[in-house]
């Protein structure tokens, strides 16, 4: 395990190197002058002798190779840059968002597990009926309908018409239900399908069989035997949307105005604060990949079986 472990996180630091390198490129060749940006922002007027300072100042002036290097050294001591729209340490801003976006991540994941979980094990036990047949339509339409749609439709029903929550997000739980259950909406369709095929590929097998011809209870063979036979799988499944929902619920913070670390993004994208942007991209990077690696750690904590590679 101690092997496995070194040998990702020495991938990691390649692949963090190589996202550093073309997120930084692709930044640099972008249109659009972050000098400029920032005298307009503060309501001057551009002149070429201030732009010239300003771009000194801000270290643009220095070839691109140069530029990344000073930047990378910064960020092996820890030091992600300061903001070129209010000075600000990029370190402080990413962290006071991804507090946000971390409460907003976990409280969209656990409704998404409060109610995916139950019914996924029910459509499986009640296979081909009715009721399975409706949750099955109801899950497809709720994973194919995309996050601003189920925003906006939750906006107009639970806060327009009926005046159940407020249209913009605040930091009380009666703020963070909404953006949450936009997001947990597409992954209640996804885990119950999961969770269905899971189970129902348990019930199939010959143990199943065994213990029904010993006579043992069905309800205790599927908290006991099938639940936990299905537990790795979907462990996996949880932890890729872990990284998923840490990077990718931009939309949804900026409908809401949820002040978390996708709505820091768009925001730092409009004024083109770079050193924002290339922080988030490593430091989201870096979340995904040891979330990754958590997952196989737990998958092999979960059936010891699992040879990891």
């Amino acid at each position: 395990m101690g092997k496995y472990i070194g040998k990702r996180l020495i991938q990691l630091a390649i692949i963090l190197l190589a996202i550093s390198f073309i997120t930084f490129l692709l930044l640099y060749i972008a249109p659009g002058d972050p000098a400029e940006k920032k005298i307009t922002a503060q309501g001057l007027a551009v002149t070429p002798e201030l732009l010239e300072a300003t771009s000194e100042k801000m270290g643009l002036d220095q070839p691109f190779i140069v530029q990344y290097f000073s930047w990378l050294g910064g960020v092996l001591h820890g030091d992600l840059g300061t903001s070129y729209k209010d000075n600000l340490a990029v370190s402080y801003k990413i962290s006071e968002g991804l507090k946000y976006t971390v409460r907003l991540a976990i409280t969209s994941l656990l409704i998404a597990l409060a109610i995916s979980v139950p019914l996924g094990i029910l459509t499986a036990v009640h296979k081909n009926t009715v009721f399975d047949g409706i949750i099955q339509v109801l899950s497809f339409l709720g994973n194919s309908l995309p996050n601003f749609l189920i925003s906006v439709l939750l906006i107009y029903f639970l806060c327009v018409k009926y005046k159940m929550f407020p249209v913009i997000a605040n930091s009380s739980f009666q703020g963070l239900f909404l953006p949450s259950l936009s997001l947990a909406i597409p992954m209640i369709g996804t885990f119950i399908r999961q969770f269905r095929a899971q189970i129902l590929e348990q019930l199939n097998k010959p143990y199943i069989k065994g213990f029904e011809i010993r006579g043992v209870k069905r309800k205790f063979v599927l908290i006991k035997n099938v639940l936990y036979n299905s537990i790795s799988p979907i462990a996996t499944l949880v932890g890729m949307y872990i990284g998923g929902l840490m990077g990718g619920s931009v939309i949804i913070e900026t409908i809401f105005r949820w002040p978390g670390i996708g709505k820091l993004v768009m925001d730092s994208i409009t004024a083109r604060d770079y050193p924002v942007i290339q922080g988030f991209v490593l430091i989201m990077a870096t979340i995904y990949v040891l979330i990754n690696l958590g997952t196989d750690i737990l998958y092999k904590a979960i059936d010891p079986r699992i040879e990891l590679e």
